[in-house]
């Protein structure tokens, strides 16, 4: 028979977390970041032995009353029923004593990997469902996130060697490639700045700012703003950065001005010279000019912006093995005429690698309300990303990275009808709150 007790030892704590390959959500350090949840932490053991552990946080919603949620699901072995039976009756009754009308988690367990199904995520959905949890297939009330996920492996399983930045980029699609390979030719710069740099320049953070509110309506960061944005990076400080991507006019201006120069260089060649390398001076011209035309664009679009402006921002997180995006995009302008977001991404991925990440996660997708499952073997059934998410999911696929589906949202019920009125009204309420913002934003 197992022990479970609230946590009070948070090094035995984060030891362990860190031990069995836990995330930064599931850390003591994440519930600093959500000031407005309640927190409570939970450890189960076997004699002396630690076997399981969570975090729960807490929050009153209108209707529903005290909701708990498990970032990330617990850090357990989810083949073993008798743990996870005793640990369901255990917090059943920590719900009914705090007044809690449900219990979600979100385990980061993939069932499926490239639409191939995976027997660790198989038997947790299993083992969930035999102790009492219900599986939610209403996307649109998810708590935190869509269980659509893009990684990029970041180690060679087979040679147990870490890749390079260059192979991985050798390993996306020829867009990406290119646009990473000449983005210094395009006038674009860079910074990757920690939470210190922030605090002693907050106008780093304002070039964040500019570029989110000019390019997401996604509903996580909607409702972000820079002071939430800081603190998450002083939560987590050893751990996040910011990545920063300017198009700098001065730049481009003098890498154009080079281009006019050999332009000309080649047209003082050719005077004396034979076909062969007259045809290969032309042809270098030609590109020239091309590049040229490119840069004119440039410059029209940017007129009215200031001579270096930011384009594409990125914050990551990088905790026990796994490169999070948490958040990040490119501005409208110049997007199509610089591809920043390649270029950023590409210096998240080098940061990964340089600080030893198994993985990095390039963040999820949003999608529709999924079908049920058409048998006990599809616990998911079909994913269908959201329309306006289609052009994000091509994106993020285009870096070579493998397609994770978690095993999903899960809720443990203590009031029924009080769960009911949560689950018809949190989708209905967020909905309207993102078309609210949309038309305060525009």
């Amino acid at each position: 028979m197992y022990q479970f007790k609230v946590e009070t030892d948070f090094e035995s704590y984060d030891k362990f977390l860190l031990d069995n390959g836990g995330t930064y959500m599931q850390s003591s350090l994440w519930p600093k970041a959500k000031p407005a949840w309640s927190s409570h932490f939970y450890a189960g053991f076997n004699g002396e032995q630690r076997v399981l552990q969570c975090l729960i946080l807490g929050r009153k919603l209108p209707l529903a009353g005290l909701i708990w949620y498990i970032p990330d699901g617990m850090i357990c072995d989810y083949t073993n029923k008798t743990l996870i039976d005793e640990f369901v009756a255990f917090i059943k009754s920590e719900m009914k004593k705090y007044g809690v009308t449900a219990l979600l988690t979100d385990p980061h367990i993939p069932l499926r990997i490239n639409h191939e199904y995976q027997e660790d995520g198989l038997n947790a959905h299993i083992m969930l469902i035999d102790a009492g949890f219900k599986l939610n297939h209403n996307v649109e009330n998810y708590i935190y996130k869509a269980p659509v996920q893009y990684y990029i492996p970041l180690v060679d399983k087979e040679n147990q060697k870490r890749f390079t930045a260059e192979e991985i980029i050798h390993k996306c699609e020829k867009g990406v490639r290119y646009s990473v390979r000449i983005g210094d030719q395009r006038g674009l710069t860079y910074k990757i700045c920690t939470y210190d740099d922030v605090k002693n320049n907050p106008s780093l953070m304002d070039d964040f700012m500019s570029v989110m509110s000019d390019t997401s309506e996604r509903n996580d960061f909607m409702e972000r703003n820079s002071e939430y944005t800081t603190h998450l990076m002083q939560v987590f400080k050893d751990y996040m950065d910011l990545s920063l991507v300017y198009y700098d006019k001065s730049v481009d201006k003098s890498l154009q001005q080079a281009r006019d120069e050999q332009i000309k260089k080649n047209n003082e060649r050719m005077e004396n010279a034979n076909d062969k390398l007259k045809k290969k001076l032309t042809n270098e011209n030609e590109a020239l000019n091309q590049q040229t035309e490119n840069y004119l664009k440039r410059v029209k679009l940017a007129e009215s912006y200031p001579d270096k402006f930011c384009v594409a921002a990125g914050l990551s997180v990088r905790f026990n093995g796994i490169a999070g995006c948490i958040f990040g995009g490119s501005r409208n302008i110049l997007r199509n005429e610089t591809r920043p977001s390649h270029y950023v991404n590409y210096l998240r991925i080098k940061k990964s690698i340089e600080q030893s990440c198994d993985i990095h996660d390039l963040g999820y997708v949003f999608v529709n309300e999924k079908e049920s499952p058409k048998n006990p073997n599809d616990p998911l059934g079909e994913f269908d990303v959201r329309e306006d998410f289609v052009g994000i999911r091509d994106f993020k696929a285009s870096f070579n990275s493998d397609l994770m589906e978690f095993i999903g949202e899960y809720a443990l019920v203590n009031k029924n009808i009080q769960f009911k009125l949560y689950s018809d009204f949190i989708p209905k309420a967020r909905k309207l709150k993102v078309e609210l913002m949309k038309k305060l934003r525009k």
